[in-house]
């Protein structure tokens, strides 16, 4: 479960006041709306990066306001992937447990499970400077995924792609969907995206909250 409560965003000329949102578990919510409107910010709270002005954020029924990123069982792919340079496949997909201190026995069958439903057991030795936009992504949402966690947010995972490349990664958003049931909140400009995969649909207009 996701939940944002009374969350109030203040940075500069932009503000978001009083939002609140609740996603119930296994639910993928697409949320809209135009740029700047606060999509992103709401993710970056979501996940830690950001500090709300004020308000509180709820993970599963725990209170993760004051949490760090990597404490509130979180999956995130920002929209530039954010890929270390300087990492094959595989290693991006053992990171997390890596920095957990898990066996190299759990890291090997997490990276295998992963690199299996995401269709990359062929690119596990690879650099990820050479990939196309497709594995990148791919690539990103293993990352995410390799930990099992309770949320997954895609901050518009599919907006740099063509249009055959984007319905690939659509059928491999509605694959993960269905084999992982993870509460997703994804964001997204793209309708066509909203109407394929989302349980629930909400819009950000005028700085509040509306669901379509």
């Amino acid at each position: 479960m996701i939940r944002l409560s009374e969350i109030t965003i203040e940075a500069g000329d932009f503000s978001l006041a009083n939002l609140s949102l609740e996603i119930q578990p296994r639910e993928y919510v697409v949320l809209m709306g135009k740029t700047g409107c606060g999509k992103t910010s709401l993710l970056e709270i979501l996940c830690g990066l950001r500090k709300p002005t004020s308000g509180s954020v709820w993970i599963g029924g725990t209170d993760v306001t004051h949490y760090s990123p990597g404490d509130r069982q979180i999956g995130y792919v920002p929209q530039d992937l954010a890929l270390f340079p300087t990492m094959s496949v595989a290693e991006h997909l053992e990171f997390a447990w890596k920095v957990r201190g898990a066996s190299r026995k759990h890291i090997t069958a997490q990276r295998e499970r992963t690199a299996e439903m995401l269709a990359i057991t062929h690119l596990l030795d690879r650099p990820v400077h050479g990939l196309s936009g497709g594995e990148a992504q791919r690539v990103a949402l293993g990352r995410a995924l390799a930990l099992e966690p309770a949320v997954l947010l895609l901050d518009e995972p599919l907006s740099a792609l063509d249009e055959q490349t984007r319905d690939e990664m659509l059928a491999l958003l509605l694959s993960v969907k269905d084999a992982t049931h993870v509460t997703t909140l994804h964001v997204t400009h793209h309708s066509g995206e909203a109407a394929r995969l989302a349980d629930r649909c909400l819009r950000i207009e005028n700085g509040c909250l509306v669901e379509q």
